[in-house]
């Protein structure tokens, strides 16, 4: 115990962090606002997920040369890309050399249509607002989920994660996409969800995306709302619901019955592979 916290006090001292992050809390490397610890979190039979182990964070691009050097004192061993091939080519990770990055394509085969809309839509503001008001953006947001659940595309992407992360050596690892909120909260609630953390707790761990995403967008949403367009709409955009996360969680209760079902049935992940992903993460 006191190794572990003489450790965790030079990896705060190594970040330049003042105090020790608590649960959710963004480790304050300003660009990468949403960079977490998924670890600290405490399991409904007493359990605690282990801190170091899993980050989860937005792109890892554009970082400046401190910022580098913060995100190199976490010791990463793998870094899983959650994002399609456009986006990993226009911004590509800047990791250490000796990080081993993982392309997992949750949205390959996903039908990203009616979101694709919504962001042209964008464009006229006033229009835009017409168009998706009375909560229509929400909804456009909340109906991706379900396929973060079931596509097919998605579920090889999630099970090779999963499988990965009880691999010898893959740890400390972190688990990214564009703004971490989204692809990397699914992935981030999935998890800790099946480790035995409260459905409260996950909830509230995934919407505090909104704390450090957001405020980067805060150009785009005020010259948004200054051409005349609802705030309301691009934040549906650029945040997270609870609708959101509700609407995976129904897919998962309807298509596997639980969470266990969802690991073994869509992600082919067996009960003996799901507790090695508990004694991985879990300490008492």
């Amino acid at each position: 115990m006191i190794r572990k916290l003489i450790s965790t006090f030079a990896l705060a001292a190594a970040l330049g962090l003042t105090a020790l992050a608590a649960p959710g809390d963004s480790l304050g490397i300003p660009s990468i606002p949403n960079l977490r610890d998924t670890g600290g979190y405490s399991t409904a039979d007493g359990a605690r997920l282990r801190e170091g182990l899993l980050y989860r964070s937005n792109q890892l691009s554009g970082l400046s040369d401190e910022d580098k050097q913060r995100l190199a004192a976490l010791g990463l061993r793998t870094d899983f890309d959650l994002r399609t091939e456009k986006e990993r080519t226009a911004r590509p990770d800047e990791v250490p050399a000796d990080v081993e990055i993982i392309w997992l394509d949750v949205s390959s085969g996903t039908d990203r249509t009616e979101l694709l809309k919504l962001v042209d839509a964008l464009k006229d503001p006033k229009a835009a607002s017409l168009a998706y008001a009375d909560g229509k953006a929400e909804a456009v947001l909340a109906a991706i989920y379900p396929h973060l659940v079931s596509d097919e595309g998605a579920r090889a992407a999630y099970r090779g994660l999963y499988l990965k992360l009880a691999e010898p050596g893959r740890l400390p690892a972190l688990v990214h996409c564009t703004a971490g909120k989204d692809r990397t909260g699914w992935a981030a609630a999935a998890l800790l969800t099946l480790l035995g953390v409260p459905r409260e707790t996950v909830v509230a761990d995934y919407l505090r995306s909104n704390e450090y995403t957001l405020p980067a967008y805060t150009d785009k949403i005020d010259a948004f709302v200054a051409a005349g367009g609802d705030r309301a709409i691009v934040e549906a955009l650029y945040g997270v619901k609870p609708s959101y996360l509700d609407a995976a969680f129904a897919e998962v209760e309807a298509k596997y019955g639980s969470i266990e079902g969802y690991f073994t049935e869509g992600l082919g992940i067996d009960l003996a592979q799901q507790q090695k992903l508990r004694e991985v993460f879990l300490t008492r």
